[in-house]
């Protein structure tokens, strides 16, 4: 008997610590054993990181609010509204260094009221960013007249999204800088100690003198900012910009921070995590389309992947009996 509990309990340390990454790499294995010409090759394993960059982005927001158990639920409308004021600016002859910094301004001072709103009054973060994405969907409406824009834009607008150093797309690049400066600051900063101590308990928090409402401010700002610096690289990438441009990654970006989450012991939101969340995603949504997967299965497919890394994440924490 005790052996039996020694071998569950190694399981589950094991699943605990390593799930995550022994699924990216079943993943992986999966794909490359049924289309290995397709899938398993260096020019695929590029594209996937050009394809998941996006994606990393606007997670890497949310693993910060989520860090302190807050969720972001205009992260989408805000990415859209991110593209559509960075082509406007363009379109009207702006300097192109200004047309992606003036909608990170906005951004961030949009992050701010949401962060705001949700400390001083208590409101469920939930109810107040669903609020303020239909407030930026009809924001969004206004500039755009429910148009796409693409007629005029120069093409110094599309340099971020369509460059390569080579062989290496500037997004992927892009996209490692990111990931590293994320995680310094959660993993070695202040900032990134005070945001898991307000996520493991807000009073305790307030008690131990961190200014929380300060902090949830910041978390949200920073939240809005890569929302709209994805919008931004996605119209780049395309060389135009929808109105509904951000919608599709509002799910998959938390879908990468729930799965992220089972590679902590603790089933917490962490940068690392959100990579191979994303990673996970990007290699499945590849291997489905290359298999000619329609795309109603591969959304069922993420959200039972969703579900999965929900339960996994209440059983890292211990919360589930």
């Amino acid at each position: 008997m005790d052996n039996t509990k020694k071998r569950t309990g190694n399981i589950k340390y094991i699943l605990q610590s390593y799930g995550t990454i022994i699924a990216l790499a079943a993943v992986i294995v999966l794909f490359s054993v049924i289309s290995p010409q397709s899938f398993f090759t260096l020019t695929n394993f590029i594209n996937i990181t050009r394809q998941i960059s996006l994606l990393v982005m606007i997670s890497l927001g949310a693993t910060m609010v989520m860090s302190i158990n807050e969720f972001d639920l205009s992260i989408g409308s805000m990415a859209s509204l991110g593209g559509i004021m960075a082509a406007l600016l363009a379109v009207s002859g702006v300097p192109i260094v200004l047309c992606f910094l003036i909608p990170i301004v906005i951004s961030f001072v949009i992050g701010w009221i949401n962060g705001w709103i949700v400390a001083k009054f208590r409101v469920l973060s939930f109810i107040t960013t669903l609020g303020m994405s239909t407030v930026l969907s009809g924001v969004i409406y206004r500039l755009s007249g429910g148009a796409t824009i693409f007629e005029n834009i120069p093409k110094s607008f599309s340099w971020l999204g369509t460059t390569r150093l080579g062989r290496i797309p500037l997004l992927s690049l892009l996209m490692i800088l990111a990931v590293i400066i994320f995680w310094y600051l959660m993993r070695h900063t202040a900032l990134g100690r005070k945001l898991y101590a307000i996520g493991g308990s807000e009073e305790t928090s307030k008690i131990s003198g961190i200014n929380v409402k300060k902090y949830k401010n910041i978390a949200f700002a920073i939240c809005s900012v890569m929302a709209c610096i994805t919008g931004m690289l996605i119209a780049s990438r395309v060389g135009s910009a929808n109105t509904t441009a951000g919608d599709g990654y509002f799910l998959q970006s938390y879908a990468a921070v729930f799965i992220g989450c089972t590679a902590s012991k603790k089933g917490i939101p962490n940068i690392i995590g959100t990579l191979i969340g994303a990673a996970i995603l990007g290699i499945l949504a590849n291997g489905l389309t290359m298999l000619q997967i329609p795309t109603y299965m591969q959304d069922i497919i993420t959200g039972a992947i969703i579900i999965l890394a929900v339960i996994a994440q209440k059983l890292g924490r211990g919360d589930s009996k």
